[in-house]
Formats: structure tokens, sequence, C-alpha cells
């Protein structure tokens, strides 16, 4: 029932926005690959690491060689995974080799530069030069804006995502390891055959900046804040988060660890402009009371994001 609902209806508004999401996200993370990673031999994981050493190596481009790889990973990941894993995967990795074959030649064009004809030379529209640790910078932002945007649609881009995903039905291993072994993998591989220091310290700098962009992408930037508050004058604080702050929240009894005595806690949701406010109101009207504060990843409902939010 619940796959059902998470399927957009064929040609309705929802499903325009999705795929107009899956085409952009698509097109960014061609980007950050193409035009900041390959030119620079930065490996940062998964299919198109792989790629970008053999562009380098043997002048394969990266879109065609990365569709080589994933044509037949995402078929057995329909085999194994099964049919859930979705059409929008195979639109999703088809455009991201299209683009990433097509973006830097038509930057360089757009800029009345030549396009160079050697293929074991990456184009670089952007010429930074030296500059590479900028190159691995805004590589690993674009790529995770890509990615997150991509996974904001429900999908894939594909590559090492699915391998992961076939690896974990198989082994039970936490998905998150299984994916930081097979990426550190490729970019050992890179070392091999780049046989530079550099390559592996830009890689995994590129693959934390993507990681944690993707993170922001999907998450925000953690502006709620949970208040967890114990205190002997519950009944002050709880008047003072509905009449001042206009927020609501749960009381849940409790017993104390140490003598089992009942206390209540009021649990309650603000945003980062009024958590100092509530931190100070609380020190006032009971300077002895424990507070936890947790950020909220994301809060869905009255007074906060709408529960249908992307």
């Amino acid at each position: 029932m619940v796959n059902i609902l998470l399927k957009e209806k064929p040609f309705t508004r929802e499903w325009f926005r999705t795929y107009a999401l899956l085409i952009g996200g698509a097109f960014v993370l061609a980007l950050g690959y193409s035009c900041f990673m390959a030119p620079y031999k930065i490996v940062p994981g998964g299919i198109y690491g792989i790629t970008i050493v053999l562009q380098h190596k043997w002048g394969f481009p990266i879109g065609i060689a990365a569709l080589c790889f994933n044509l037949p990973l995402s078929l057995l990941g329909l085999r194994v995974l099964g049919s859930g894993f979705g059409v929008k995967t195979f639109i999703c990795f088809i455009l991201v080799a299209v683009f990433s074959d097509s973006l830097p030649a038509l930057l360089l064009t757009l800029m009345g530069e030549p396009i160079p004809t050697d293929p074991m030379v990456a184009l670089d529209p952007f010429k930074l030069g030296d500059e590479v640790l900028l190159a691995c910078i805004f590589g690993g932002v674009v790529m995770g804006v890509g990615v997150g945007i991509i996974m904001r649609t429900r999908a894939s881009s594909g590559g090492t995502d699915v391998l992961s995903n076939i690896l974990y039905k198989w082994t039970h291993r936490p998905l998150g390891q299984l994916q930081i072994m097979i990426d550190s993998c490729i970019v050992v591989f890179g070392f091999l055959m780049f046989q530079d220091w550099k390559v592996p310290m830009y890689s995994w700098l590129s693959i934390f900046l993507m990681g944690k962009t993707i993170d922001i992408i999907l998450q925000g930037f953690n502006a709620e804040k949970s208040f967890f508050i114990i205190s002997d004058k519950a009944e002050k604080i709880r008047e003072y988060v509905l009449n001042d702050l206009h927020r609501g929240g749960s009381i849940v009894p409790i017993q104390g660890m140490y003598n089992r005595a009942e206390k209540e806690m009021i649990m309650t949701m603000v945003n980062r402009r009024q958590m100092v406010t509530l931190q100070q109101a609380i020190y006032k009207i009971d300077p002895n009371a424990f507070v936890t504060i947790f950020d909220a990843k994301q809060i869905l409902g009255k007074g906060f994001k709408r529960l249908d939010a992307e």
C-alpha cells in the first residue's frame, strides 16, 4: 500500500515535477563529474571514479564507460532487488552519462574555446589550472547537490549505490559501511593507476563534501531543535512555551532513576531563533532544570513544514 502511495500518477503535476527534478539532478551531477572531477584526476568513488581513471589511461569517454558498467549492474539489481528497484534509476544514469559526455564540449563551444581531439585529455571548460583543491571542493559540493536532488525524487544515480544494496541483501552488513568500503576500494584503484598520493587525499575530501552536501539537501541545516525539559516547575515552563513562544508539545510522565520520584518531562520543538530564548526562560524559571537539546533533522506538522513537504 505504501509503495502505491509513493508512486506518482503519470502526467500529473507531481509527475512532471519529479521528472524535472530528476533531469536537473542528473545535469548537476554530470557537471560535477565531468567539469570538476575528471580534468584533475580526482576519483570520487562510484562508477564514475572508475571511468575517470579509464579516460585518463585509455581514452574512454566517461559517460559511455559508465553506461557499460551501469547497465549490467542495474539489470542485476533488478533481478536481485526486485521490481521496486525503479525505472527512474535507469533514466537517471542514462541522463548522467549523456550529460557527462556532452556538457564539457558544449561549455567550451559556448566560451568560444577549441575542443581538444585527443581522447586521453579530459575537457576542462573552467580551466582551474593548478587549483586542484578548488576543483575538489566545488566538485564535491556540486555532485552532492545533484545526488541530493536525485534522491529527493526517490531515485538513485545507479553505480555503486546498486552494488552496495545488492551486497547488503547478500551479507546484511550495514549499508553505509558497504558504500564506504566500495568507494574506498575505487579510490585506492585510482591511486594505483595514477601513482600520486594527492589522488586519494583529494578524492576522500570530495567524497566527504559530497556526503555532507547530500545531508543538507535532504535534511536542511537543522534549523529546528528538540527540547526535553525535566523540572520541578514544569507547569510554569509549559505556560511559557504555550503563551510566549506559541509552541505546542507533549508532557511525558517519568520516574527519576535515583529515588524513582514521579516527575513530568516537557517535550517541545522550536526553531533556531527561539532556542536561546527558551534556554534563558528555563533558567529564570528553574535554574536547576535538566534540559537536553537535539538537532531535529526534520519536523513535519502544524507550526513547521507541511507533512507532504519535499
